[in-house]
């Protein structure tokens, strides 16, 4: 397990201690009797948290062994990981709190995301598989509407939208153009995939990643030569390996 990995899985744990640390805490005050909280009503609020906490941990636990092992656990592991994800506001909060930079964070929860995704076989039709890119990609005087169709590029050879659908055509997979979440989750709503392929920032994968879910999504950061969100790059092999990890093995 890398270090970049143990960073989101690190602050899944502390974000998992802190709640239970608070619901103990409430417990407490509702089954002492000298306590403004002491009442019934109070503590069965109390045992029904604690039992979803439970659930997030077991969902924690899921996540640490499928990264170390490599394996799923099958849908109860896909149920357990959902748990997890529900934590990862809390990571995110609880990581700034420490000033661990957010894109630190989310580029860490998107490693171990792809890692869980990997443990899991996924064999779908290329049809089926859905590459994401952001319009950022897309030279900024261009005059070409992507977000209509990435059909409308002109392959002038100016971005990495031209290499990346002729990719999505060699391929047989599809692909968007996109310029924020409302615009991508219109699109996987209209082309119902069965996996995708997210080219985007730290932020926009991982907001992507738990927008989607259960949908398995395999992330690819893209470069940034000139600043976030403008005349940004992509490394078109790491895309064409993802989605070939889906699509192989059919």
């Amino acid at each position: 397990m890398t270090g970049r990995k143990r960073l989101f899985l690190g602050l899944l744990c502390l974000s998992l201690l802190v709640l239970f640390a608070l619901a103990t805490f409430f417990a407490y005050l509702a089954l002492n009797p000298q306590s403004s909280a002491y009442d019934v009503s109070v503590l069965i609020v109390v045992l029904v948290i604690g039992a979803v906490l439970l659930v997030f941990a077991l969902g924690v636990l899921a996540v640490i062994a499928a990264v170390m092992s490599g394996r799923s656990w099958g849908r109860f592991g896909s149920f357990l990981l959902k748990a997890a994800y529900a934590l990862y506001p809390a990571a995110l909060s609880l990581g700034g709190l420490f000033g661990i930079p957010k894109d630190k964070i989310r580029a860490s929860f998107v490693e171990v995301n792809n890692q869980l995704v990997r443990s899991s076989r996924h064999a779908v039709a290329p049809r089926e598989v859905l590459i994401l890119a952001p319009h950022c990609l897309q030279k900024s005087d261009c005059a070409a509407k992507l977000g209509q169709g990435a059909e409308n590029c002109l392959r002038c050879g100016g971005c990495g939208v031209g290499g990346l659908l002729d990719l999505a055509q060699a391929l047989g997979v599809q692909l968007a153009v996109v310029t924020g979440g409302t615009l991508a989750r219109k699109f996987v709503a209209e082309f119902k995939p069965r996996a995708i392929v997210a080219v985007a920032c730290e932020r926009d994968l991982s907001a992507g990643i738990m927008d989607t879910a259960p949908l398995p999504v395999l992330g690819v950061g893209n470069l940034r030569p000139h600043g976030p969100c403008k005349n940004t790059a992509v490394e078109l092999e790491k895309v064409e390996e993802a989605v070939a990890f889906f699509t192989v093995g059919r």
